[in-house]
């Protein structure tokens, strides 16, 4: 089938990749501009964009999906499907030009984390299953008919970044799969239950400050949820400190008398940390202007002796 694909971030590479290797005509990549990223603002390609190129894809990138002029060109290349796969939300007028309809691919079980985050509010709500999910585009976001879904258990201890690993190569076999269902006529839609879905909006900075008044579990997941971008934070003195690996710690055999969230102890040589019910132990962690290091070295740079406390404001 004459295909084309919509994307922008490394979550969408395997998927076009497995476009590729199974033989449909990619007629264009349709990603967002160059932007400048990090401290240096240099200007950067989407990954989508990087592996297009190699793959030797025609590339189209846009600004706005509403111009006219991009609009005509998509309806030029007369595309039996377009797939999307983290890109944006488009108006009716670009997903109705294929012949067979558009499709996303969404990071979650719809209708379960509707929303441009399904991944991170998974880990954090302490999910112990998602998958991935291809529908059909309507004009609400994300709740077209299901074609197609795959599911996998979510690791205690697995971040964010860690899963979006594992469900975007899982993408990449719905996608093919979806094609293929699409191609053959071997369809079989299911409508969403709006009664049961749930949300999972864009993350701000706000989002991200740990509260240590919660139960220990939770803040593990709150942690893992967030990493490694943006990174959960949490304050040290006038330093923003921002936690990337954490545990429960099981046994909590430390003394909490008089101990308040946030509190640390590191009289065991970890770096242990009192929430609102046990302990959590961090791992990896950066202080604000430094590099990210593993908890021992961390704690050979910076002095933090037990009962010294994580708050949620700087001072």
């Amino acid at each position: 089938m004459k295909v084309i694909f919509m994307g922008t971030p490394e979550f969408a590479v395997p998927s076009l990749k497995a476009v590729v290797s199974a033989n449909h005509e990619v007629a264009a990549v349709i990603t967002n501009r160059d932007e400048p990223q990090g401290r240096g603002l240099k200007i950067f390609p989407p990954a989508i964009k990087t592996a297009a190129v190699a793959l030797g894809l025609p590339v189209i990138q846009v600004s706005n999906v509403k111009d006219s002029g991009f609009i005509a060109e998509l309806k030029g290349l007369s595309p039996d499907v377009m797939v999307v796969v983290a890109f944006r939300i488009l108006p009716p007028e670009v997903f109705s030009i294929a012949r067979l309809g558009t499709f996303n691919l969404h990071a979650s079980l719809l209708p379960k984390y509707r929303g441009a985050a399904p991944i991170t509010w998974a880990i954090i709500n302490g999910e112990q299953e998602t998958g991935v999910t291809t529908f059909f585009l309507d004009e609400k976001v994300d709740t077209g008919k299901v074609i197609l879904q795959k599911s996998i258990q979510i690791g205690e201890d697995e971040t964010a970044g860690e899963l979006s690993v594992r469900l975007s190569a899982l993408g990449g076999e719905a996608v093919v799969e979806t094609l293929e269902r699409i191609q053959t006529g071997s369809l079989r839609l299911m409508k969403q239950d709006d009664s049961v879905s749930t949300k999972a909006p864009k993350i701000s900075k706000e989002d991200c400050l740990i509260d240590w008044s919660k139960p220990a579990r939770a803040v593990h997941n709150f942690i893992r949820g967030f990493s490694p971008e943006p990174g959960a934070y949490t304050f040290f003195g006038s330093k923003l400190v921002k936690i990337f690996r954490s545990s429960v710690f099981l046994p909590a055999k430390v003394d909490r008398q008089n101990t308040y969230p946030g509190t640390v102890n590191n009289s065991s040589g970890t770096l242990l940390v009192s929430c609102g019910e046990g302990w959590v132990e961090i791992l990896e962690l950066q202080l604000e202007g430094k590099k990210k290091l593993l908890a021992p070295d961390f704690l050979r740079g910076i002095r933090m002796v037990d009962g010294t406390q994580f708050k949620q404001t700087r001072g």
